[in-house]
């Protein structure tokens, strides 16, 4: 759902635009938006986590529909300040810290980097260039080839999730969004990044 503020995003460069809102990007995007960087998330709502029954996801001792997972992930990271796009990315050109995302409806979003979640869709990975390699996952062919930190072959590009080949489950795609965001924020500090907050004293 848009959020009413795309508008101002798509005139100036957001340091990072994920492509993708489920699992994988709306934790990556939470990562992101947290560390007080401006994150921006471009999504058509058509993931197949949507599909999904959890039973075995943890915290949801009851389980939790994918729907409800997905609006979940959306509202906390627009709660740490992402700003969330309805859209589908359709090309995405430039390099390191000048990249540009075209959506479907003719919007354009600069950004200084970019995350792909876009689950099994390779199809703006490959639109883009980037290089690919077999899947290992059931029904997953071809992945996005990344580093073992979550870089592809662009620089400034990175990739999490079952595009970047790691399992399927929600659950560690989830993880697998937060650790890329981290490594991605730890690259531009220069030092390792932690965002760990503690209980009160007493």
């Amino acid at each position: 759902m848009p959020t009413g503020n795309e508008d101002a995003v798509s005139d100036q460069a957001s340091d990072v635009v994920i492509v993708g809102g489920g699992p994988a990007g709306a934790s990556a995007a939470t990562f992101i938006a947290r560390a007080g960087l401006s994150a921006v998330v471009i999504d058509n709502d058509k993931g197949y986590t949507r599909r999904a029954l959890l039973n075995n996801h943890l915290g949801f001792p009851d389980g939790i529909t994918g729907p409800e997972l997905v609006d979940q992930g959306q509202d906390q990271a627009e709660r740490a300040g992402a700003i969330w796009v309805s859209g589908t990315a359709e090309t995405l050109t430039g390099s390191a810290g000048e990249f540009v995302i075209g959506t479907d409806d003719g919007r354009m979003f600069a950004a200084k980097s970019v995350i792909l979640a876009t689950g099994f869709s390779l199809t703006l990975a490959e639109a883009a260039g980037l290089a690919t390699s077999a899947g290992t996952e059931p029904h997953v062919k071809t992945v996005v080839t990344v580093d073992e930190h979550g870089r592809t072959s662009a620089p400034g590009i990175w990739a999490a999730g079952t595009i970047a080949g790691v399992s399927v489950h929600t659950i560690i795609t989830a993880g697998d969004g937060a650790r890329v965001a981290i490594n991605l924020l730890s690259e531009q500090r220069g030092e390792r990044y932690v965002d760990h907050d503690v209980l009160p004293a007493g």
